[in-house]
């Protein structure tokens, strides 16, 4: 079967990706992703699992957020997933980067982008780490408090500042909002004149606003409601005489689900109501799980299984919550999971008369961890394969090492699929 042909663009990427990594990318039909997946399996020297990155997906997602949020740069969180392959294919189209720590920040700068791609956007650092900043020219971070200003003008004085806002009505917006960080970051409304006049008089200059209305916002209005308030902080500034703002940043919260369009709509009107002079405002983004979590598929081996009064089965996989599979912990919306059959001959899932009820827990010795719970699967056997979908997202970067089992350095291949 004959393959479309591969832009210029994405060429582009390719190369960088296969440059950095040393490894070959595997340019395929969507429909042999599967089969890609059977090839990496069987030619490996030892059973573990691994991850499959398809490029084009990135590549489209880049597509869409240009088309809807023509006027807003996004600047990649870092810690959402730190695999170099994804970082270096963001920067080739044309991402910045969000780092909140001396690790982040070494890990950008290590790859070879310029220190003036990175925001430092954790409110509240390490003076270490801060050091580390004013060192390698990372100009530009966020803050909260008058603790932190005083640690940034002593430690890094030609630092530029965001003031990080708490969105308001933050009792409404953690029913909108999943995992609103609004108790751990962000100013009060009553707090922003204060911190905006200790900032100025310290010589630091504030150079615009910053907010995260959580990680998974269920609700466009809530950006509409942040813009509002960062609109206020912009006037204050005004009022006070400093240096005029010019940088609104809009955080997190974006996913790669229908709501997207909507919340792309909200955010662009909001912006010409409440900064109608957009030439000069620079809109910036922290966007991480809308790029990384449909691009990532992970893949596990059954290394156990248990009938129990021969009708609920259990199965025992290569990684679990102490893993790739913490996520699933406060987040099992978006995993979606399929059988490989490896030991039969039809080497895919059979109908769901076969199914029987079943539970998948990760390769520990602690009973908590459990993958998936009460889940009807075809019968597995010892050998075969589970094949989790929308794995890009916080998966990896926060997994421990917790029993023996070693999951920082898992092998991700890369492919780049293209229409049928």
């Amino acid at each position: 079967m004959s393959l479309n042909p591969v832009s210029a663009k994405d060429l582009k990427v390719i190369s960088e990706v296969s440059r950095v990594k040393s490894q070959d990318i595997a340019t395929l039909p969507r429909d042999a992703l599967t089969n890609f997946i059977r090839s990496i399996n069987e030619n490996q020297q030892e059973t573990e699992p691994f991850y499959v990155l398809d490029l084009r997906v990135v590549i489209g997602l880049m597509e869409k957020w240009n088309q809807s949020l023509p006027n807003v740069k996004p600047f990649y969180a870092v810690k959402c997933n730190c695999e170099a392959a994804i970082l270096v294919a963001l920067a080739t189209l044309g991402a910045n980067f969000d780092c909140g720590s001396k690790a982040e920040i070494e890990t950008i700068l290590g790859l070879g982008y310029s220190p003036g791609r990175i925001l430092y956007a954790n409110p509240c650092k390490a003076i270490s780490h801060i050091k580390y900043a004013a060192k390698v020219g990372v100009n530009l971070t966020t803050f909260d408090s008058k603790e932190e200003v005083n640690k940034i003008k002593k430690w890094h004085p030609h630092c530029r500042l965001l003031l990080r806002l708490k969105v308001p009505n933050d009792d409404h917006l953690k029913m909108i909002s999943s995992r609103s960080i609004n108790e751990k970051f962000g100013a009060f409304p009553d707090e922003i004149g204060p911190l905006l006049q200790h900032a100025h008089q310290a010589g630091l200059q504030v150079l615009g606003v910053s907010f995260h209305v959580g990680y998974k916002a269920s609700e466009a209005k809530i950006f509409r409601t942040a813009i509002s308030a960062a609109r206020f902080v912009f006037s204050a500034a005004a009022e006070l005489k400093m240096p005029p703002m010019h940088i609104l940043n809009i955080g997190r919260g974006f996913r790669d689900i229908p709501l997207f369009d909507e919340i792309a709509k909200t955010v662009n009107d909001s912006i010409q109501e409440y900064f109608p002079d957009e030439k000069s405002v620079s809109v910036i983004a922290e966007p991480g799980r809308f790029f990384v979590e449909t691009a990532f598929t992970m893949v596990t081996n059954v290394i156990g299984k248990r009938v129990i009064r021969g009708e609920a089965i259990q199965y025992w996989i290569d990684d679990g919550i102490y893993g790739s599979f913490n996520l699933a912990v406060y987040d099992r919306s978006s995993m979606i999971l399929k059988p490989l059959l490896l030991q039969s001959e039809d080497g895919d899932c059979a109908g769901s008369e076969a199914a029987a009820s079943s539970t998948i827990f990760g390769p520990t010795c602690d009973a908590l961890d459990i993958v998936v719970s009460d889940c009807k699967l075809v019968e597995l056997q010892v050998g075969d394969l589970v094949v989790f979908y929308n794995m890009g997202a916080y998966t990896t970067s926060p997994a421990t090492k917790f029993n023996g089992f070693n999951r920082f350095a898992m092998p991700t291949y890369l492919a780049y699929t293209t229409p049928n």
